[in-house]
């Protein structure tokens, strides 16, 4: 089998990935959906691929993983692997897992990060309140909730003197701030969290999605103030998100002084970028991404890794899409027991349901998403429905 040809479009600000063979095979994938710029990232690698094997995904994998990059620029590599994959188990009549190494659980939990916008709520501890009753209330069942808050939220620019650095009102992300939080700022986030949790209460499991932005005892001040709350984890306090480094020491300088779990990752590329975090045992959590770290064989890599040293594994989503699910799907139907949950992707259109085949609308009841037994990702694009989305440049992306 030879790949033909390699196609990105833009469907709803996610760049999907269509890799064709000459026996007629299709791999899918997807970047996340506000990465609209890595179209022409994914379409510069085409001469890299056409010609390969793409069932041969590690041979094929080491011709491109040298133009990847720390989030977002492995962004497109990782989604070529993930296509690989689903063309290797279509090839093979089987689904993803099976090709690696099989499952060790029939459903995989998932947990869902709500954002303030979505509940309609603000930044008090009772709208902070009002946002756990909303996501108790969501389809699914979920079980397990993620809380963007401080530097990773509007709380930096909505509460006055949050911290004492400069407030960038205008800037593309909320998450370039940074800086020594004031005495008022920090007593607020507390309140804001344990609020939240209060309300959740002992049946629900919450993480706090933080920054980067804490100064190292910033960061230890806070996951101490909330060590009562038994909290999932703190995610990506000093280091994370776009962030193009690890950060493995200074999270040495909170990890071990506190009971609180920290979690970090999502940005890092490769297996080899995680290795100070891991041995040093920098983090209690990790969260790769799949569609950001390399693709599926080495997020499994990082989570055998991470086990060995009795790190517990979330992987990294919210904004991946539908193939991103699939394959965030069957990836975590295969790791060790070091897994907690992954992030299921929220931050998608409804109408992806039904330009695909393969899940029958929303999957997650309880938390929890059945194993498809599907070949390759178990998703495909019904080109006659997503035809509907694609920009005039992208007219072609089906022939």
């Amino acid at each position: 089998m030879k790949i033909t040809d390699i196609k990105c479009a833009i469907i709803a600000s996610s760049p999907v990935i269509r890799i064709t063979t000459d026996e007629g095979i299709t791999g899918w994938s997807q970047i996340e959906t506000p990465k609209p710029y890595l179209q022409p990232v994914v379409l510069q690698l085409k001469s890299w691929l056409v010609g390969q094997d793409p069932v041969n995904v590690e041979r094929v994998m080491k011709r491109i993983r040298v133009r990847g990059g720390f989030k977002p620029w492995g962004a497109a590599v990782s989604a070529i692997e993930i296509a690989l994959w689903d063309i290797a188990g279509k090839a093979a009549g089987l689904p993803i897992y099976r090709l690696l190494g099989g499952k060790v659980r029939d459903q995989v939990r998932t947990y869902r990060t709500l954002y303030h916008h979505e509940a309609g709520v603000g930044q008090t501890p009772d709208d902070y309140r009002k946002w756990a009753e909303y996501g108790m209330a969501l389809e699914g069942g979920f079980g397990m909730f993620k809380l963007p808050t401080s530097f990773h939220s509007s709380m930096v620019r909505d509460f006055p003197d949050f911290h004492y650095g400069a407030v960038q009102h205008d800037a593309p992300f909320p998450y370039p701030h940074k800086g020594l939080i004031s005495e008022d700022g920090f007593n607020h986030l507390v309140a804001c969290v344990r609020a939240a949790k209060q309300t959740l209460g002992s049946k629900y499991g919450l993480a706090v999605d933080a920054g980067p932005g804490f100064l190292t005892h910033d960061a230890l001040r806070f996951a101490k103030a909330v060590e009562d709350l038994h909290l999932l984890w703190i995610e990506d306090m000093i280091a994370g998100d776009y962030v193009p480094f690890v950060g493995a020491e200074e999270y040495r300088a909170v990890t071990p002084h506190t009971t609180t779990p920290i979690h970090t990752g999502e940005q890092i590329y490769l297996r080899q970028n995680y290795r100070a975090l891991i041995e040093t045992r920098a983090v209690d959590v990790i969260g790769p991404d799949p569609c950001d770290v390399g693709g599926i064989a080495e997020l499994k890599w990082i989570a055998e890794y991470a086990d060995l040293h009795g790190i517990a594994m979330a992987p990294h989503g919210t904004a991946n899409g539908i193939f991103g699910l699939a394959s965030l799907i069957q990836v975590c139907a295969t790791l060790p027991d070091n897994l907690i949950a992954f992030e299921y992707p929220a931050r998608f259109e409804p109408f992806w349901y039904d330009i695909t085949e393969g899940f029958e609308g929303m999957p997650v009841k309880n938390g929890l998403i059945d194993v498809p037994d599907r070949p390759g990702l178990g998703v495909n694009l019904i080109p006659a429905e997503a035809r509907k989305y694609l920009s005039e440049g992208d007219a072609d992306f089906f022939d």
